[in-house]
């Protein structure tokens, strides 16, 4: 059964210019459509510029990054080719640069470290796998954390990827002995019943493709009945 979710609304917007919008993504919303067919966010975006400026032939949408499904947080998206180009350039040079919250169970050993794994993701089982060193296939993930926060037995990280590889930062934490709370596809023992698990797209900077200002696109932590107990860190 395809999945219908929320439409997005002046309140989802982050930020928005002639040439970028973001959006602060709902944990469950799917990104582009995949195989199940339930409704995406680019399209749901697409949507929402169509009839805020009436546009009758739609609106133009370019994706320059992904979040996973579970996944909640800052997203950006192109409005214009120009500013599309740009950015997925800036992607691939590594000049965006992206902070994200986790919460777990488990303290890690030390309080802050890189994180460095060669990845090999199953397609099939949309799974990824990390090695410590390099193996046929992979591809070199790197990140870096530090602990900022302890509150009734979770444990908040703030990792910040230099990579950006599939479910890269789930797969790292669990093999540093620390899987996302809510993710028991990578070794937390239960999954959470909002679809959902505790690694939020925090923070987006970089400079604007077009107007070279520099731009800090910050994402509220959702409200979901456990992640406002973080929001004073």
């Amino acid at each position: 059964m395809t999945i219908v979710t929320k439409p997005i609304t002046d309140q989802d917007v982050l930020y928005e210019d002639n040439h970028l919008i973001a959006i602060n993504k709902r944990a469950g919303d799917i990104v582009q459509v995949d195989e199940t067919g339930d409704e995406s966010l680019d399209e749901k975006v697409k949507d929402y510029l169509t009839k805020k400026y009436n546009k009758p032939n739609g609106a133009f949408l370019g994706v320059v990054h992904r979040l996973d499904r579970p996944v909640s947080g800052v997203i950006l998206f192109a409005k214009t080719s120009k500013a599309l180009d740009r950015i997925n350039k800036m992607f691939q040079s590594r000049d965006i640069h992206k902070t994200y919250w986790a919460v777990v169970r488990n303290r890690p050993i030390q309080d802050e470290g890189v994180l460095i794994h060669w990845l090999v993701k199953n397609a099939r089982k949309n799974v990824t796998k990390a090695y410590r060193n390099e193996v046929k296939g992979s591809l070199r993930a790197e990140l870096s954390y530090r602990l900022i926060g302890e509150l009734n037995g979770y444990y908040l990280l703030e990792v910040y990827p230099v990579t950006g590889r599939p479910h890269q930062i789930r797969v790292q934490l669990s093999t540093l002995g620390c899987p996302i709370v809510g993710d028991n596809k990578y070794g937390y023992p239960r999954g959470s019943m909002k679809r959902s698990i505790c690694l939020h797209a925090r923070k987006l900077s970089f400079e604007h493709p077009v107007k070279k200002d520099p731009v800090n696109l910050f994402a509220p932590l959702p409200k979901d009945g456990f992640w406002e107990r973080f929001e004073g860190f």
